[in-house]
């Protein structure tokens, strides 16, 4: 039953429980006894334990009552003593109730107190407003007189028009009086309300704006008085002149005297004032008095383009954007636009702006408009407590600034100037607020209105002439020029653009159209909506704009062709190579190709055939003129471009940038043109290749019958065959796994076949024989015996059938059987003659050499290894050995082919060499110097390897020397090659200092900005990469791409250059390179006094990583900015420039000693004196320092001493945290700035600028460090060098409807370093955020420079250096 009974049922579980019943019970009473039993137990031994208790205590009772006197009166003396300690307390408790009671009510009546106060703001601020609102009112009244006037004043005009020239007079009198008597009208009506302007601000509907009164009446008189051609054309205001749009029929009639005339009375009499704007549409334009551009408003951190407007109906007044002129305007603009609705707002293309606070770090607000405007817009956030002059944050009045007189001073407000005449009339109760101590805020204040250049003479550096830049380093800088693609910047050319201005009729056109299409009217042109046209892809900006620019290709999805039209001429198999199939040699689809005057991409359509390729604006147009061709002959090159999208087309006239709109499309097209003109693509971004060929050279292949002059190379085990060196694509390959290769006896050749070879080869000519399993044998006609026997020997090896055949030297056979018995320690190989070391000089090379020149090289390449190792290396005459080294190894660089001859050779005289003296240990450091540098090729890195385990032995010398070696060739085959002779510094530390101590052999200081440095170790691979990592952990910084940090070398030239070092570069290559210049620079100097400086500093700058600074940082952070502050490179006056001065002395010496009390003048004694003036040097602009007598400077240093003491007791990283919150109030902080000359024309209308590049864009300031314009990155297309300046293309979209896009190119003289370093560091920002990824590195580039090709390049002399 077992088996069939659940465990679980019923019946079963009832007899369990039972029985546990039971059981349990019985327990139970066990238990009880138990418990009852020891209860007993316990009972007695308590009662026998009180028992004896009490035995004691009667003891201890008889003994007490001996003396009971005494310890009662002890007690008692106790008693009273808490007692008065306890009326004490109490005493102390009453008082402090009652001083309780006494704050509660002090404090009561401070909050009344508050309260009224509160009020009376309250009321005082509804009191001005209202008083606003009636200013406003009459302000409207006036307005509409003024219009009215005007309206008649139009009427008459549009009457007399024929007579217009003769009334000229007239009408400026008219205008004159009602100008002045309206400004006189503002100038009363405002000037009780004026301090006001910024408290009020933070109310949105009735924000105060700085309003041109002359403007606004130039506007109402331009709206309504000039605009010939009827009410509803839109007026086109450009640079001096106010022209009408082109279409109007006397559109050039106007550029009269009294335009002209008329403008120069605006400008003179243009005042800046505070007025309320009225929310209906007639806010004003500012019409900037010398700049071409409507969108370039002079105010200060404001580049705000005004979009064109459109106009219609009989409306009189043009709907207008104001031109905020301080940033929070644009603030209350956009509340405005928000909160009340205005008749013109439909037009202003719904401006989408949202408001985002920044982080807490950077005090300013970033105001970004989404869909249309590409301009980002700083706004600095305001304290209530900062008092007036912040709502002239340095504004630079357009007149004031044109005026010679003035010398750069800037025209300050109407507001601040009243301000200065009483500043107590009708301010405000302050209200009460307080945050920091009271110095700090101060310093803040100061901050606020001090950020701009003061009045000292501002001494610009002058832009420096071509000239000092020629020496050697500089001769050879070439500016590369990136293109925008995807985001990222892309290299399309290594070498800066020609301006050409030879260009096509399809470039003038453009560019004639270009210049008016910027100012004027937009036409609306026809559309084509077609969903066929659509389906192709044919973008309707290229269509509909006038000026032609294309949306770049990045605008599109990249998946498919679409972009070919239905009817592609004759398209045959996509894929050609030498065996397959008929070659393609016509081709049409879309490129976009490079403007050769303004540089910006336009998209056309290409057709190739007939060996010529004629482009048109569309498919459509192929009946037409076409825009311009191309003639293709064999003179015509194609170079890549960087990334798989652009080429370069070089024919004999100009170069044609193309890009295509996907990587298939571009390789299409290379492939066709190819097989045209039977040439390959080059590319100047070379790809590293990871191993390099053991031999190379040009051969003749013959195969069926059939012979080609061929570039031939072997890499590893495979042959591959090309058209040209610069090839990267090869022809085919030939597999040399178990191929058989013998050499052919030409006796039995007929003459014809190898005369007709291109070379046209004699009779001399060796022949080999190629034939890998399974194929037809291929025939290589070789030059020159040498040839012959180093293409037979590698060939024979890469066949692995060395051992067999009697190929090669005896040396290289020897290391073919050593490798057969795979290196086998016991071997007596080793121990043979030929690879032993022998007294005799060699007769022959060790190796085989493809020619006698290098043969003979070899010889004297052994010479001079002899002479380095035979002579006595002692400190004095070090550079004897450093010269032969450095000579010996270039030449192994110049030809790698000599590079397996020098290890076999330094092998050679190491191997089972006696005695153990100087001569064995100086050929292993010269072995130790090789490793670093190169590598030999196959099975010579094996024999090496082999060799140095063989000797490796950490206990004697010459063991320790092989264990270096060892490391080594591995960090060597880790990290590549290097491409510079050692430095003498590493020759030095290798024969002087025993280099296997230490696993980083070479040191060398890095500097910081606050003039300390650390010593960073390093060996011959490290990359600059790895040798910041050690830096970081050193010094507590975070990795660059976070800290934006990157590391520079000063220039050899001794000039005030430096040089961004890529994390892919070789230390030692850095240090070599420079070393090699300077030498250079100062032949026949003593060598060895200046080594190259590394400096460790800020290269970008990025508010997103601004949270997680190290302490680090920011101390050298601000010592960069101190370093910038004293170069006149950011914008502080004087005031503040004497502020953050005292925070930096503070910062570097500490508190500032008091004056002892005994010096009689009280004056700072000598020394503390010394450290002012100290201070005074390393952190107070140089500008406002030059021209001071001694007289000024003694005033300085007091005032810099008063403000230096008021920081008594404040740690340095508390003064760096201020400094920086100082220094982070300037919008642009962080930006590096150049200087530059705008190359006419240009929309830039001043001499001297500064560029600044931050992480945004590229900005254009004024002198005085105004932002004239800004460029994001996103409106850039191209930028780099162009000729000897910098150039820039950017695009501005007009109206976003029509997708309508306007490029522009500025041109700046500049130093050509300067150019680059402004290139590349503008790539760097494009590409910190999208890095590109490397081919041969495993780490995002995200930091650094698309290129690595920049550092100066040293170029050897052309022909390879040889010895003796």
């Amino acid at each position: 039953g077992a088996g069939t009974h659940e465990p679980n049922s019923p019946a079963d579980t009832h007899v369990d429980w039972q029985k546990r019943c039971i059981a349990l019970e019985m327990q139970l009473l066990r238990f009880r006894l138990q418990a009852g039993k020891i209860r007993e137990l316990l009972a007695e031994k308590v009662r026998e334990k009180i028992i004896m208790c009490i035995h004691v205590m009667e003891e201890k009772l008889k003994s007490a009552n001996i003396q009971p006197s005494e310890s009662e009166s002890s007690l008692y003396r106790k008693y009273q003593d808490l007692t008065s300690q306890v009326q004490e307390k109490d005493a102390v408790i009453k008082r402090l109730e009652i001083q309780l009671e006494k704050q509660i009510l002090v404090r009561a009546q401070e909050a009344k107190i508050i309260e009224e106060k509160a009020a009376k703001i309250k009321d005082w601020v509804t009191f001005k407003l209202r008083e606003m609102e009636q200013e406003n009112q009459q302000l409207k009244m006036a307005n509409l007189k003024q219009t009215e006037q005007i309206m008649l004043l139009q009427d008459k005009l549009q009457g007399e028009y024929k007579t217009i020239r003769g009334c000229n007079a007239f009408i400026l009198c008219l205008f004159r009086h009602n100008f002045n008597k309206r400004v006189l009208h503002g100038m009363q009506a405002f000037s009780n309300v004026i301090n006001l302007s910024s408290d009020v601000k933070r109310t949105p509907e009735h924000s105060s704006k700085g309003i041109c009164l002359g403007d606004l009446a130039a506007h109402d008189a331009l709206s309504q008085g000039w605009s010939r051609e009827g009410p509803s054309s839109p007026v086109s205001i450009s640079g001096p002149e106010l022209p009408v749009g082109p279409e109007g029929p006397s559109g050039c009639s106007d550029r009269d005297n009294s335009s002209d005339e008329l403008n120069s009375k605006f400008r003179s009499q243009c005042l800046h004032s505070s007025s309320s704007s009225s929310s209906s549409s007639s806010s004003t334009i500012r019409i900037t008095p010398k700049s071409p551009l409507l969108s370039r408003s002079p105010s200060t951190n404001n580049p705000f383009p005004n979009p064109p407007v459109h106009q219609s109906g009989t409306s009189m007044t043009l709907p207008k954007v104001r031109t905020p002129l301080t940033p929070r305007d644009s603030i209350q603009l956009v509340k405005k636009h928000y909160s009340q609705p205005q008749p013109s707002l439909d037009r202003l293309h719904h401006l989408n702006v949202n408001i985002d606070i920044m982080t807490p770090s950077s005090t300013s607000s970033t105001l970004k408009s989404t869909g249309t405007l590409p301009f980002s817009q700083v706004v600095e956030e305001t304290d209530i407590d900062d008092g007036l002059p912040d709502s002239m944050d340095g504004v630079v009045e357009g007149s004031g600034s044109e005026d010679p007189s003035r010398d750069g001073v800037s025209f300050v407000g109407l507001a601040e100037e009243l301000e200065r005449l009483d500043p107590e009339v009708l301010k405000p109760p302050t209200p009460p607020l307080h945050r920091f101590p009271s110095w700090e805020s101060r310093i803040y204040a100061v901050a606020k209105s001090g950020m701009r250049v003061s009045e000292a003479r501002s001494n610009l550096p002058q832009y420096p002439a071509a000239g000092p830049f020629t020496q050697l380093i500089y001769k050879n800088i070439n500016v590369p020029v990136y293109t925008t693609l995807k985001g990222k910047a892309t290299q399309i050319s290594s070498v800066p653009l020609p301006d050409d201005d030879s260009g096509s009729e399809d470039d003038s056109s453009s560019l004639a159209s270009l210049r008016t299409s910027i100012l004027s009217p937009d036409r609306k042109s026809s559309v084509p909506g077609s969903p066929r046209a659509v389906k192709r892809g044919v973008s309707m900006s290229s269509i509909s704009s006038e000026s032609d620019y294309a949306i770049p290709p990045d605008a599109y999805s990249l998946d498919s062709d679409y972009s070919e039209p239905e009817h592609k001429v004759q398209r045959t198999s996509s894929y050609s190579c030498e065996s397959t199939g008929p070659e393609m040699l016509e081709k049409s689809g879309y490129l976009l190709k490079m403007g050769s005057q303004v540089k910006a991409w336009k998209r056309r359509w290409f057709i190739l055939r007939n060996g010529e390729i004629l482009y048109y604006k569309s498919p459509s147009d192929v009946i037409r003129k076409p825009q311009g061709q191309i003639e293709l002959n064999s003179s015509c090159r194609i170079v890549r471009g960087e990334g798989a999208q652009t080429f370069q087309l070089i024919t004999e006239k100009k170069t044609f940038y193309l890009t295509a709109d996907s990587p298939n499309i571009l390789e299409e097209w290379i492939r066709v043109l190819q097989n045209i003109l039977k040439v390959q693509a080059s590319s100047p971004v070379t790809v590293e290749t990871t191993a390099k060929p053991t031999v190379r050279g040009w051969l003749t292949k013959v195969k069926h019958g059939h012979s080609k002059l061929v570039w031939c190379a072997l890499v590893g085990k495979v042959f591959y065959y090309y058209r040209n060196q610069e090839d990267k694509l090869p022809l085919g390959q030939l597999q040399m796994r178990e191929a058989s290769v013998q050499e052919v006896d030409r006796s039995c050749d007929s003459d014809e076949d190898y005369e007709t070879g291109s070379r046209g080869f004699l009779s001399s000519h060796c022949t080999l024989v190629v034939q890998p399993r399974d194929q037809s044998p291929t025939y290589l006609l070789i030059g020159t015996k040498q040839e012959k026997d180093t293409w037979l020997y590698h060939l024979t090896v890469a066949a692995g059938s060395s051992a067999t055949f009697k190929v090669g030297t005896e040396y290289e056979q020897l290391v073919g059987k050593l490798l057969d018995t795979e290196g086998d320690p016991e071997s007596v190989l080793w121990k043979s003659e030929a690879l032993s070391f022998c007294k005799e000089g060699l007769r022959s090379p060790l190796t085989t050499l493809p020619s006698e020149a290098l043969q003979t090289e070899a010889l004297k390449l052994f010479k001079s290894c002899q002479l380095f190792i035979n002579v006595l290396v002692e400190s004095p005459s070090v550079d004897y050995h450093t010269s032969l080294a450095q000579n010996a190894l270039q030449v192994c660089l110049t030809h790698p082919e000599l590079q397996n001859e020098m290890y076999c050779q330094l092998i050679k005289q190491t191997n089972r060499r006696t005695p153990h003296n100087y001569s064995l240990t100086q050929c292993w450091q010269l072995l130790s110097l090789c490793v670093a540098l190169f590598l030999p090729q196959q099975h010579f890195l094996w024999y090496l390897r082999q060799y140095l385990q063989h000797n490796a032995d950490p206990r004697s010398e010459v063991g320790k020397y092989a264990v270096y070696c060892q490391r080594s060739v591995e960090r060597t085959l880790q990290n590549g090659e290097r491409e510079a002779k050692p430095s003498r510094m590493e020759i030095v530390s290798i024969l002087l200092r025993n280099p296997y101590h230490h696993s980083l052999p070479f040191s060398i200081p890095v500097h910081f900005m606050n003039n300390t440095y650390q010593v960073v170790g390093f060996d011959g691979s490290t990359t600059v990469e790895e040798f910041l990592n050690t830096l970081n952990q050193r010094i507590c910084v975070r990795k660059p791409q976070l800290s934006g940090f990157a590391l520079f070398t000063d220039d050899p030239s001794g000039k005030d250059l430096e040089h961004c070092l890529q994390p892919s570069a070789k230390i030692c290559d850095v240090i070599s390179k420079w070393e090699q210049a300077l030498k250079e620079l100062h032949p026949g100097k003593n060598e060895g006094t200046r080594i190259v400086r590394l400096t460790y500093k800020s290269r970008l700058c990025f508010r997103s990583q601004v949270k997680g600074e190290t302490e680090r940082e920011r101390l050298l952070l601000a010592y960069q900015v101190n370093d910038e502050v004293q170069q006149g490179h950011f914008p502080v006056n004087k005031e503040l420039a004497l502020e953050v001065a005292a925070l930096m002395a503070q910062v570097e010496h500490g508190d500032l000693e008091r004056p002892a009390a005994s010096s009689p003048t009280g004056s700072p004694q000598p020394k503390s004196q010394l450290i002012l003036l100290q201070a005074l040097e390393r952190f107070y602009p140089k500008r406002y320092k030059q021209d001071c007598s001694s007289e000024q400077l003694r005033d300085l240093t007091e005032r810099l001493a008063t403000k230096w003491s008021m920081l008594r007791g404040c740690s340095a990283p508390e003064c760096v945290r201020i400094y920086l919150t100082v220094a982070r109030k300037w919008p642009l902080f962080g930006a590096k700035l150049f200087s530059a000359k705008p190359v006419q024309p240009s929309p830039v209308e001043q001499s001297q600028v500064w560029l600044a590049v931050n992480e945004d864009g590229l900005c254009v300031l004024d002198y005085t460090m105004h932002t004239l314009v800004t460029y994001p990155y996103q409106s850039v297309i191209t930028f780099g060098g162009c000729r000897d300046d910098f150039m820039v293309v950017t695009s501005q979209q007009r109206e976003p409807g029509v997708g309508k896009k306007s490029a522009e190119k500025l041109v700046f003289a500049m130093a050509k370093p300067k150019i680059l370093e402004l290139t590349l560091l503008m790539a760097s920002y494009m590409n910190h955020w999208n890095p590109s990824l490397p081919p041969a590195s495993h780490q995002p580039l995200g930091h650094w420079d698309v290129d690595s090709r920049h550092f100066p390049a040293m170029n050897y002399t052309t022909k390879g250096p040889t010895l003796l």
